[in-house]
Protein backbone atom coordinates (compact mmCIF):
# COMPACT_ATOMS: atom_id res chain seq x y z
CA UNK A 1 0.00 0.00 0.00
CA UNK A 2 1.11 3.47 -1.04
CA UNK A 3 0.12 6.82 -0.05
CA UNK A 4 1.05 9.80 -3.27
CA UNK A 5 1.82 12.95 -1.63
CA UNK A 6 1.51 16.01 -4.08
CA UNK A 7 3.46 18.73 -2.97
CA UNK A 8 6.22 16.73 -1.63
CA UNK A 9 8.93 19.11 -1.82
CA UNK A 10 6.54 22.01 -0.40
CA UNK A 11 6.68 22.42 3.37
CA UNK A 12 3.44 20.59 4.67
CA UNK A 13 4.25 18.16 2.00
CA UNK A 14 7.56 17.60 3.31
CA UNK A 15 6.38 17.17 6.82
CA UNK A 16 3.31 15.06 5.87
CA UNK A 17 5.82 12.81 3.64
CA UNK A 18 8.13 12.50 6.54
CA UNK A 19 5.47 11.47 9.07
CA UNK A 20 3.76 8.86 6.97
CA UNK A 21 7.54 7.36 6.37
CA UNK A 22 8.07 7.06 9.80
CA UNK A 23 5.02 4.76 10.55
CA UNK A 24 6.85 2.86 7.92
CA UNK A 25 4.35 3.71 4.96
CA UNK A 26 5.36 3.70 1.56
CA UNK A 27 5.66 7.22 0.13
CA UNK A 28 5.29 8.22 -3.51
CA UNK A 29 5.86 12.03 -3.57
CA UNK A 30 5.51 14.58 -6.73
CA UNK A 31 6.26 17.86 -7.19
CA UNK A 32 6.75 20.36 -9.64
CA UNK A 33 9.53 22.05 -8.28
CA UNK A 34 8.81 25.52 -9.52
CA UNK A 35 11.02 28.21 -8.86
CA UNK A 36 7.80 30.58 -6.48
CA UNK A 37 10.50 30.57 -4.13
CA UNK A 38 13.87 29.29 -3.67
CA UNK A 39 14.06 25.52 -5.08
CA UNK A 40 17.25 25.34 -3.21
CA UNK A 41 15.18 24.78 0.14
CA UNK A 42 13.39 22.63 -1.80
CA UNK A 43 15.59 20.11 -2.58
CA UNK A 44 16.86 20.33 0.96
CA UNK A 45 13.26 18.91 2.14
CA UNK A 46 13.79 16.37 -0.57
CA UNK A 47 17.31 14.88 0.99
CA UNK A 48 15.78 14.43 3.96
CA UNK A 49 12.97 12.09 2.68
CA UNK A 50 15.53 9.98 0.74
CA UNK A 51 15.24 6.13 1.63
CA UNK A 52 14.01 2.72 0.63
CA UNK A 53 9.86 3.68 1.18
CA UNK A 54 10.32 7.23 -0.48
CA UNK A 55 10.27 7.73 -4.47
CA UNK A 56 9.90 11.22 -5.88
CA UNK A 57 8.78 11.93 -9.26
CA UNK A 58 9.51 15.75 -10.78
CA UNK A 59 5.86 16.03 -12.72
CA UNK A 60 2.91 18.76 -12.08
CA UNK A 61 -0.16 18.18 -11.22
CA UNK A 62 -2.27 19.99 -14.05
CA UNK A 63 -0.23 17.59 -17.09
CA UNK A 64 -2.98 15.09 -17.04
CA UNK A 65 -0.54 12.68 -19.27
CA UNK A 66 2.04 12.91 -16.98
CA UNK A 67 0.20 12.24 -13.45
CA UNK A 68 -2.23 9.40 -14.94
CA UNK A 69 1.11 7.62 -15.70
CA UNK A 70 1.50 7.08 -12.34
CA UNK A 71 -1.67 5.82 -11.61
CA UNK A 72 -1.10 1.62 -10.64
CA UNK A 73 -3.01 -0.62 -8.21
CA UNK A 74 -0.50 -0.08 -4.97
CA UNK A 75 -1.78 3.48 -4.05
CA UNK A 76 -4.46 3.47 -1.55
CA UNK A 77 -4.58 6.98 -0.24
CA UNK A 78 -3.63 10.39 -2.10
CA UNK A 79 -2.77 13.45 -0.31
CA UNK A 80 -2.97 15.91 -2.44
CA UNK A 81 -1.19 19.36 -1.17
CA UNK A 82 0.32 20.72 -4.20
CA UNK A 83 -0.93 23.95 -5.03
CA UNK A 84 -0.03 27.65 -6.44
CA UNK A 85 0.35 29.47 -3.22
CA UNK A 86 0.01 32.93 -1.97
CA UNK A 87 -2.62 35.37 -1.94
CA UNK A 88 -0.69 38.42 -3.51
CA UNK A 89 1.17 36.67 -5.77
CA UNK A 90 -2.46 35.48 -7.28
CA UNK A 91 -2.99 39.15 -8.46
CA UNK A 92 0.22 39.45 -10.63
CA UNK A 93 -0.06 35.89 -12.24
CA UNK A 94 -3.81 34.37 -11.50
CA UNK A 95 -3.19 31.67 -14.37
CA UNK A 96 -0.59 30.45 -12.13
CA UNK A 97 -3.84 29.81 -9.56
CA UNK A 98 -5.99 28.61 -11.84
CA UNK A 99 -3.63 25.75 -13.69
CA UNK A 100 -1.90 24.08 -9.88
CA UNK A 101 -5.61 24.96 -8.10
CA UNK A 102 -8.16 24.39 -10.70
CA UNK A 103 -6.76 22.18 -13.53
CA UNK A 104 -4.91 20.43 -10.67
CA UNK A 105 -7.33 19.50 -8.56
CA UNK A 106 -9.40 17.94 -11.65
CA UNK A 107 -6.27 16.33 -12.69
CA UNK A 108 -6.22 14.78 -9.40
CA UNK A 109 -9.48 13.57 -9.37
CA UNK A 110 -9.64 11.95 -12.44
CA UNK A 111 -6.43 10.18 -11.09
CA UNK A 112 -8.36 8.92 -8.37
CA UNK A 113 -10.72 7.63 -10.85
CA UNK A 114 -7.88 5.19 -11.99
CA UNK A 115 -7.23 4.07 -8.90
CA UNK A 116 -8.77 0.72 -8.01
CA UNK A 117 -8.11 0.41 -4.70
CA UNK A 118 -8.21 3.80 -3.35
CA UNK A 119 -9.61 4.46 -0.15
CA UNK A 120 -9.15 8.52 0.58
CA UNK A 121 -8.67 11.33 -0.84
CA UNK A 122 -7.30 14.22 1.07
CA UNK A 123 -6.90 17.59 -0.34
CA UNK A 124 -5.54 21.12 0.97
CA UNK A 125 -7.51 24.27 1.41
CA UNK A 126 -7.21 27.42 2.69
CA UNK A 127 -8.61 29.56 5.38
CA UNK A 128 -8.76 32.57 2.31
CA UNK A 129 -12.05 30.78 0.79
CA UNK A 130 -13.84 32.65 4.13
CA UNK A 131 -12.82 35.94 2.18
CA UNK A 132 -14.89 38.68 3.24
CA UNK A 133 -16.80 36.60 6.13
CA UNK A 134 -16.84 38.41 9.08
CA UNK A 135 -18.14 35.83 11.20
CA UNK A 136 -15.24 34.30 13.89
CA UNK A 137 -14.37 31.72 14.61
CA UNK A 138 -14.49 30.57 11.19
CA UNK A 139 -16.72 27.43 11.19
CA UNK A 140 -17.29 25.33 8.08
CA UNK A 141 -20.87 26.20 7.88
CA UNK A 142 -20.14 30.19 7.16
CA UNK A 143 -20.56 31.79 3.78
CA UNK A 144 -17.77 31.25 1.54
CA UNK A 145 -19.37 32.64 -1.84
CA UNK A 146 -17.33 36.29 -0.90
CA UNK A 147 -13.60 35.65 -1.91
CA UNK A 148 -11.16 38.55 -1.24
CA UNK A 149 -8.74 37.23 -3.87
CA UNK A 150 -7.84 34.92 -6.75
CA UNK A 151 -5.98 32.60 -4.70
CA UNK A 152 -9.29 32.19 -2.61
CA UNK A 153 -11.32 32.13 -5.03
CA UNK A 154 -9.59 29.03 -7.29
CA UNK A 155 -9.06 27.21 -3.55
CA UNK A 156 -13.12 27.54 -3.15
CA UNK A 157 -13.29 26.10 -6.97
CA UNK A 158 -11.22 23.34 -5.69
CA UNK A 159 -14.09 22.07 -3.08
CA UNK A 160 -16.68 23.09 -5.34
CA UNK A 161 -15.07 20.47 -8.10
CA UNK A 162 -14.42 17.61 -5.39
CA UNK A 163 -17.93 17.85 -3.98
CA UNK A 164 -19.00 16.68 -7.60
CA UNK A 165 -16.63 14.07 -8.14
CA UNK A 166 -17.92 12.75 -4.85
CA UNK A 167 -21.63 12.70 -5.89
CA UNK A 168 -20.73 11.45 -9.72
CA UNK A 169 -18.22 8.90 -8.84
CA UNK A 170 -18.66 8.04 -4.99
CA UNK A 171 -14.72 9.12 -4.60
CA UNK A 172 -13.92 8.99 -0.54
CA UNK A 173 -12.58 12.55 0.14
CA UNK A 174 -11.57 15.57 2.66
CA UNK A 175 -10.87 18.97 2.39
CA UNK A 176 -8.71 20.44 4.95
CA UNK A 177 -8.97 24.51 4.97
CA UNK A 178 -5.32 25.17 6.47
CA UNK A 179 -4.83 28.05 8.92
CA UNK A 180 -0.97 29.99 8.88
CA UNK A 181 1.05 27.52 8.77
CA UNK A 182 4.38 27.99 10.47
CA UNK A 183 7.40 26.41 11.49
CA UNK A 184 11.26 24.62 10.86
CA UNK A 185 11.54 24.31 6.32
CA UNK A 186 8.35 26.73 6.07
CA UNK A 187 7.92 28.57 3.14
CA UNK A 188 10.04 32.16 2.48
CA UNK A 189 7.44 33.99 0.85
CA UNK A 190 4.77 33.46 4.77
CA UNK A 191 5.39 36.59 6.57
CA UNK A 192 7.02 34.88 9.54
CA UNK A 193 10.04 33.99 7.64
CA UNK A 194 10.41 36.57 5.26
CA UNK A 195 10.01 39.13 8.55
CA UNK A 196 13.00 37.07 10.30
CA UNK A 197 15.09 37.30 6.95
CA UNK A 198 14.86 41.30 7.11
CA UNK A 199 15.33 41.11 11.14
CA UNK A 200 18.59 39.32 10.57
CA UNK A 201 19.70 41.75 7.90
CA UNK A 202 18.79 44.90 9.37
CA UNK A 203 16.25 45.51 6.45
CA UNK A 204 12.82 47.26 7.38
CA UNK A 205 9.77 45.05 7.86
CA UNK A 206 6.29 46.08 6.56
CA UNK A 207 3.32 46.02 8.94
CA UNK A 208 -0.28 46.77 7.97
CA UNK A 209 -2.54 48.56 10.50
CA UNK A 210 -0.24 49.23 13.11
CA UNK A 211 0.58 45.43 13.37
CA UNK A 212 -3.31 44.61 14.27
CA UNK A 213 -3.91 42.06 11.69
CA UNK A 214 -4.92 38.74 13.51
CA UNK A 215 -3.88 35.52 12.22
CA UNK A 216 -4.41 31.65 13.63
CA UNK A 217 -0.80 30.84 13.79
CA UNK A 218 -0.25 26.96 13.31
CA UNK A 219 2.64 24.74 14.18
CA UNK A 220 3.77 22.66 11.48
CA UNK A 221 3.23 19.37 14.04
CA UNK A 222 0.16 20.21 15.00
CA UNK A 223 -0.66 20.25 11.22
CA UNK A 224 0.65 17.53 10.38
CA UNK A 225 -1.36 15.27 13.40
CA UNK A 226 -4.73 16.97 12.12
CA UNK A 227 -3.67 15.45 8.29
CA UNK A 228 -2.80 12.06 9.11
CA UNK A 229 -5.61 11.86 11.68
CA UNK A 230 -7.83 13.29 8.95
CA UNK A 231 -6.38 10.38 6.13
CA UNK A 232 -6.41 7.46 8.11
CA UNK A 233 -10.34 7.81 8.29
CA UNK A 234 -12.12 8.12 5.34
CA UNK A 235 -16.17 9.20 4.99
CA UNK A 236 -18.22 7.54 3.03
CA UNK A 237 -18.08 7.68 -0.70
CA UNK A 238 -21.34 9.82 -1.32
CA UNK A 239 -20.16 12.36 1.86
CA UNK A 240 -17.22 14.86 1.36
CA UNK A 241 -16.07 16.44 3.97
CA UNK A 242 -14.04 19.86 4.63
CA UNK A 243 -12.54 21.09 7.83
CA UNK A 244 -10.93 23.60 9.43
CA UNK A 245 -7.35 22.92 10.60
CA UNK A 246 -5.90 25.47 12.34
CA UNK A 247 -4.91 26.29 16.04
CA UNK A 248 -8.18 27.89 17.25
CA UNK A 249 -6.39 30.67 18.77
CA UNK A 250 -5.87 34.44 16.76
CA UNK A 251 -3.13 36.44 17.85
CA UNK A 252 -1.82 39.36 16.26
CA UNK A 253 1.00 40.40 13.71
CA UNK A 254 2.63 42.45 16.04
CA UNK A 255 3.44 39.33 18.71
CA UNK A 256 4.52 37.70 16.05
CA UNK A 257 7.13 39.94 15.67
CA UNK A 258 8.35 40.78 19.38
CA UNK A 259 8.11 36.78 19.34
CA UNK A 260 10.52 36.81 16.56
CA UNK A 261 12.67 39.76 18.16
CA UNK A 262 12.84 38.29 20.80
CA UNK A 263 14.14 34.43 19.62
CA UNK A 264 16.62 35.79 17.22
CA UNK A 265 18.05 39.01 19.61
CA UNK A 266 17.32 41.50 16.88
CA UNK A 267 15.15 44.33 17.03
CA UNK A 268 12.85 44.73 14.08
CA UNK A 269 12.49 48.00 11.83
CA UNK A 270 9.18 48.49 11.58
CA UNK A 271 7.36 50.72 8.61
CA UNK A 272 3.41 50.48 8.98
CA UNK A 273 1.43 50.95 5.98
CA UNK A 274 -2.13 49.82 4.84
CA UNK A 275 -3.64 46.68 4.48
CA UNK A 276 -4.24 45.63 0.91
CA UNK A 277 -7.82 44.89 0.32
CA UNK A 278 -6.82 41.10 -0.96
CA UNK A 279 -5.82 40.83 3.00
CA UNK A 280 -7.94 39.51 5.62
CA UNK A 281 -8.33 41.50 8.67
CA UNK A 282 -8.26 38.65 11.09
CA UNK A 283 -8.76 34.59 10.88
CA UNK A 284 -9.65 32.22 13.38
CA UNK A 285 -10.67 28.62 13.05
CA UNK A 286 -13.25 26.83 15.06
CA UNK A 287 -11.83 23.19 14.76
CA UNK A 288 -14.38 21.20 16.92
CA UNK A 289 -15.74 19.16 13.83
CA UNK A 290 -11.82 17.82 13.07
CA UNK A 291 -11.02 17.78 16.86
CA UNK A 292 -14.65 15.55 16.94
CA UNK A 293 -13.06 13.11 14.19
CA UNK A 294 -9.59 11.95 14.98
CA UNK A 295 -8.95 14.22 18.58
CA UNK A 296 -7.15 16.81 16.51
CA UNK A 297 -5.82 19.41 19.45
CA UNK A 298 -3.62 21.85 18.97
CA UNK A 299 -0.92 21.62 21.44
CA UNK A 300 1.70 24.36 20.26
CA UNK A 301 0.88 27.97 21.25
CA UNK A 302 3.55 31.14 19.57
CA UNK A 303 5.03 31.38 22.22
CA UNK A 304 6.51 28.02 21.54
CA UNK A 305 6.55 27.90 17.86
CA UNK A 306 8.38 30.66 16.81
CA UNK A 307 11.67 29.92 19.12
CA UNK A 308 11.65 26.64 17.09
CA UNK A 309 11.45 28.47 13.83
CA UNK A 310 14.26 30.62 15.01
CA UNK A 311 16.45 28.34 16.12
CA UNK A 312 16.17 25.85 12.89
CA UNK A 313 16.15 29.36 10.95
CA UNK A 314 19.57 30.60 12.13
CA UNK A 315 21.22 26.76 11.63
CA UNK A 316 19.96 27.08 7.85
CA UNK A 317 21.18 29.52 5.17
CA UNK A 318 18.88 29.61 2.58
CA UNK A 319 19.56 33.46 1.27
Amino acid sequence: MTTLVTGVAGFIGYHVAAALLARGEQVLGVDSMNDYYDVRLKRARLQRLTGAAFTFVQSDVSDRNAMFALADGSITSVVHLAAQAGVRFSLIDPYAYVSANVMGQVVMLEFCRRLDRLAHFTYASSSSVYGLNRDLPFSEDARVDQPSSIYAATKRSGELVSHAYAHLYGIPQTGLRFFTVYGPWGRPDMAYYSFAQAIMAGRPIQLYDDGRLKRDFTYIDDIVAGVVGASDRPPAADQPRLFNIGNNRSETVHRLVELLERALQRKAVIEYVPKPAADLAETWASVDALAALCGYAPTTPLEVGIPRFARWFLAHDFT
